[in-house]
């Protein structure tokens, strides 16, 4: 009887769990994500989504979220993924519970599919930077619960739908640099707060309602200008082939002569246009005024305050380089979430995380000596550097009181946090091994740098701080390009200062052979694990480290030259004595005593040519080079 109970508990506990697997299986939107997969198939993106019909579209699909009983799919955000092809029909308009739906920056052309008009739930359509193209659907009334629509760049024509209206609680509508024409309709939106229509093809004037937003919501189209009782001019009279009538004339008209009042008419016309003059330069200074960027800190780069007055035009023009995969534009850019990296020698660096878990590092110039062309111009030169060892610059950013520049992020922090950062007993040390690639790394990004524009290019700021490590852990130089762009500012004690060879005097006057001078310094950063410039004696004393290892070298070779750090691993002291020899020539005090960095990624490539199992252990006796090093060093900078 017992045995039987525990049968029918057993079978009980089975058929229950068995019923919450069925029912969580069912629970997965098996029609949406067959629509999905359809939409896939016929326009495969060239970035892999990790979209498999075997695993979970709710838990596993990348950019895709379903509602909470997870019946349906209700947001698909796919920036930037490499789509190229036309939406087909009947593939994404089966997503009828849809709210949010983000394909911008892809390859997208076409016309928006008629499908589209079964997304009724839709609260957010983001189709920017695509190429899209054709009219408009007449009938937009089935987006009624739209909040957010943003079609700008791409090539949309006709006009404008008046259905807009019925888009009730539209509060953000940007239509900016398409094709559209003819007249904008007097839309009645009551919670619209952004509207951008700049740069089509539109005409007429611009509708009451809509006359509350600022001139660049309509810049770079053929609209009349808002003009609120300005009397007509008056038209200009042939002469007549007879004389009119003579007026009645006053006292005082009497004695003025047709000389005196052409005199005055003429004077009052030159009153008129000087104030037309004056008003049209005022307004226009004040349409074409900056302030897209303000403020800084962990939540992002503005205010939302100035997010909502910023100049439309200002915040479209992030631009980015050839091949660059990124997928946001200056908007997303400001409302990013923003951590302060460092403050260095040309501004601040951020670490920026946006709304699809895209990281970058934005940097905030300061003091930039150049105008807007002179600016694009290096900006070009330095995006078109595409090497392993040297950082991408992925886009920039250009106003009058804003300048931009965006890299990638690298997680593992700069080679300056990795060398001094948390030294102590939890401390993970830098091993011989990355210094090593670290070394050679940055000399083959230099080199390729040096190839540049003629053979003329130059760095101008290379540091620990500006070399980060790559996915193969070889060292990669960032900030090419920015020297030249600054205006003169050295500090007298600085970071920077460690690194400058003796010649240079203006930063902006950098050489290849002082970019050598600051790479020699960074290779003797890596064997000591000492900073350039050291303050000692409670800042009475300035020691640099280029004489530092000139007195040690001079006096007695001893094991104080290098890092305590590296003196655990074995069988090292060739290949840091030969460090140790290219990074002092590197930091000869006459430039033409430098050598090139051709030659110097030769020389550093070569340090691995020693069989590292037949070399003497940490505990032998100095090895023969070291008194030739010495000796070669004998002479103080």
């Amino acid at each position: 009887m017992e045995e039987a109970k525990l049968v029918v508990s057993a079978t009980a506990i089975l058929l229950v769990c068995s019923a919450a697997i069925v029912s969580r299986g069912a629970a997965e939107p098996v029609e949406d994500k067959q629509a999905l997969l359809d939409f896939i198939s016929r326009v495969p993106p060239r970035r892999a989504l990790n979209w498999s019909p075997y695993t979970s579209v709710c838990d596993n699909w990348r950019g895709v979220a379903c509602s909470g009983d997870r019946a349906r799919v209700v947001a698909v955000r796919l920036p930037g993924v490499g789509f190229n092809g036309q939406i087909p029909r009947d593939t994404l308009g089966r997503l009828t519970a849809l709210q949010v739906l983000s394909l911008r920056c892809n390859g997208l052309f076409g016309p928006i599919p008629a499908d589209f008009a079964n997304l009724a739930a839709l609260t957010g359509l983001h189709l920017q930077l695509n190429r899209f193209s054709g009219p408009l659907p007449s009938d937009l009334s089935a987006w009624k619960n739209l909040t957010v629509l943003d079609l700008s760049f791409n090539a949309f024509n006709g006009s404008i739908p008046a259905s807009l209206s019925n888009l009730t609680q539209l509060s953000s509508l940007n239509l900016s640099n398409n094709s559209f024409s003819g007249e904008i309709p007097d839309l009645q939106l009551p919670n619209l707060q952004l509207l951008n229509l700049s740069n089509n093809h539109l005409n007429g004037s611009i509708p009451k309602s809509l006359q509350t937003f600022p001139n660049s919501s309509f810049s770079g189209n053929h609209l009349s200008p808002i003009s609120a009782s300005t009397p007509p001019p008056l038209p200009l009279r042939s002469p007549s082939p007879s004389p009119a009538p003579p007026l009645p004339r006053t006292k005082a008209v009497h004695r003025l002569g047709e000389s005196t009042i052409l005199a005055i008419i003429i004077g009052g016309c030159a009153v008129i246009f000087a104030v037309m003059a004056l008003f049209l330069f005022l307004c226009r200074s004040n349409r074409d005024a900056d302030g897209v960027v303000s403020g800084k800190g962990s939540k992002g780069f503005r205010s939302p305050e100035k997010a909502m007055a910023g100049n439309q035009d200002e915040i479209n023009r992030l631009v980015f380089f050839e091949g660059c995969t990124f997928a946001f534009d200056l908007e997303d850019l400001l409302r990013a979430s923003a951590e302060v990296l460092g403050k260095g020698t040309f501004g601040t660096a951020y670490k920026a995380v946006l709304e699809d878990a895209t990281t970058v590092v934005v940097k905030r110039l300061k003091e930039v000596g150049f105008g807007k062309k002179e600016f694009e111009q290096q900006m070009e030169v330095v995006g078109s550097i595409k090497h392993e060892n040297v950082v991408d610059l992925r886009a920039y950013y250009y106003s009058k009181d804003e300048k931009l520049v965006v890299y990638d992020y690298f997680s593992h922090g700069s080679v300056a946090s990795l060398l001094h950062g948390k030294r102590g007993e939890d401390r993970t040390p830098l091993d011989w091994e990355t210094r090593l690639k670290i070394a050679i790394g940055a000399a083959r990004g230099i080199a390729r740098i040096h190839t540049e524009n003629n053979g003329k290019l130059v760095h101008g700021n290379i540091k620990s701080s500006n070399v980060f490590l790559n996915s193969q852990q070889y060292g990669c130089v960032s900030d090419l390009g920015l020297t030249s762009l600054m205006n003169p500012m050295i500090p007298p004690v600085s970071r920077t200062a460690g690194y400058r060879a003796p010649e240079v005097v203006d930063l902006r006057k950098a050489t290849q052979a002082s970019d050598v001078y600051s790479f020699g310094v960074l290779v003797l950063e890596l064997l000591t694990g000492k900073s350039p410039i050291q303050i000692k004696g409670g800042g009475d004393e300035v020691v640099h480290l280029v004489r530092w290892v000139h007195s040690v070298v001079r006096e007695e070779w001893t094991a104080e030259v290098f890092d305590v750090e590296l003196m655990r691993y074995p069988n090292i002291e060739e290949e840091m004595v030969e460090m140790l020899q290219i990074a002092m020539t590197c930091a000869a005090r006459m430039p033409d005593q430098r050598p090139r960095m051709t030659e110097v990624v030769r020389m550093l490539e070569d340090v691995r040519r020693f069989d590292t199992g037949n070399r003497p252990s940490s505990e032998a006796s100095t090895p023969p080079k070291v008194q030739a090093v010495a000796e070669t060093l004998a002479n103080p900078q």
